[in-house]
């Protein structure tokens, strides 16, 4: 039931889903910078405000488990475009929510409704020719990134400018705009599977039984997201009690992490040409390099600012060439892939960051960059093992 790819997928639709994919899942993370405002807008310490976070987070681990897997079974364009505007009207609820409960509810739903940009990125493989698969694959991927790293600092400026509400507001607004557009852009995208939802969610257990590729891929998935997150958890800590920095100069160094999101069209490019491999060897060297620099980041900021980027750049390559490796198992079930990598992949998330919050509590920075190096060395002796049976890409 698979359409067949185009003989080449033009720049403009690439740009659109990249851009789609970076604002739908940036509704995650608008929040964050905006809890201290929250709570006092709504009376609630900080601490309570701090729940609406995990609201978000569990709205989109529900949709990992529960929407995305529908990716294969309907129509495509029709589904992103009803997902968009389902985040548009969540949005526009966070910016007129009445009670800090209805906000929290709110972001449930946009939490939920995000995954649109887990249901664009297997899209964009299946819209590609296999020459350019890889390549297409990465940039959407870059734009998603680049819509986690810089959600934080539009929502602090415009919070800055017009109070957290307006910040939900654009953000409903942008989503509307987005629907329009690929509405009118977006080629139809027929079910690649027809069979009933019940069966297609067992089917994502299935595959990871089926697939060591995939089992092999969500193992180094996680420990790639562990190292990120214990990076980004622990780094805001370093920043004020060692530099000074305030909240402002803080969230301005998630643009650092932005220069990695470069890699992710390098690594897809690079896995087009058949040195999958290789690369994904090189960018877990990166990861495992990183950290030397980091822990020197205690005394030299151009020492911390080199290593998030070299960071970075590992984490967002290896996330592609993980996902090209998983994307050619099984044509027809693109969306299930990713929910099976995704759920991994962000369980791997919550294990770091409640490593690093625990570990530079009680041993400081340099204990912290040892972990984030174990990991590391974790991940490329877990490659090494496993990539000759089961290695693809």
């Amino acid at each position: 039931m698979a359409t067949a790819a185009p003989t080449r997928l033009s720049r403009r639709v690439v740009a659109l889903l990249a851009i789609t994919a970076g604002a739908a899942v940036a509704n995650l993370y608008y929040i964050q910078p905006l809890l201290n405002l929250v709570g006092d807008a709504f009376g609630v310490s900080d601490g309570t405000a701090g729940i609406l976070v995990t609201c978000a987070q569990v709205g989109y681990f529900a949709g990992l488990g529960f929407l995305v897997p529908v990716g294969d079974l309907v129509e495509r364009r029709r589904l992103i475009v009803t997902l968009l505007l389902g985040a548009a009207a969540a949005s526009a609820a966070c910016a007129a929510a009445p009670t800090f409960a209805a906000l929290a509810a709110a972001l449930v739903a946009i939490g939920v409704l995000s995954v649109v940009a887990q249901i664009v990125v297997p899209l964009s493989s299946t819209l590609a020719a296999p020459h350019e698969r890889g390549q297409v694959v990465g940039t959407v991927v870059s734009g998603l990134v680049i819509g986690i790293l810089s959600a934080r600092v539009f929502s602090g400026v415009i919070a800055a400018l017009g109070g957290w509400r307006l910040v939900y507001a654009l953000g409903a607004a942008a989503m509307v705009a987005l629907a329009l557009v690929l509405r009118r852009s977006l080629p139809l995208a027929p079910p690649t599977d027809a069979v009933p939802y019940p069966a297609a969610l067992r089917s994502v257990l299935r595959l990871i039984a089926d697939e060591p590729v995939l089992r092999q891929r969500m193992a180094l998935g996680a420990l790639a997201m562990a190292g990120f997150t214990i990076l980004w958890t622990s780094i805001a800590f370093l920043l004020h009690s060692d530099y000074g920095y305030g909240t402002g100069v803080i969230g301005l160094f998630g643009l650092a992490g932005i220069a990695g999101a470069l890699a992710a069209p390098l690594a897809g490019r690079w896995a087009d040409r058949g040195h999958g491999a290789l690369v994904f060897t090189l960018f877990l060297v990166a990861i495992a390099a990183s950290w030397g620099l980091l822990a020197l980041g205690r005394s030299s900021i151009v020492a911390l600012i080199a290593g998030i980027v070299l960071l970075d750049l590992g984490v967002q390559g290896a996330q592609v060439s993980n996902q090209a490796a998983i994307y050619r198992l099984r044509p027809d079930a693109r969306s299930r892939l990713t929910t099976a990598y995704m759920v991994a992949f962000y369980l791997g998330g919550v294990v770091g960051s409640l490593l690093s919050a625990t570990v530079y509590e009680t041993s400081g920075w340099g204990a912290t960059c040892i972990v984030g190096a174990a990991i590391a060395v974790a991940a490329l002796v877990l490659w090494t093992v496993t990539r000759r049976p089961t290695a693809i890409g």
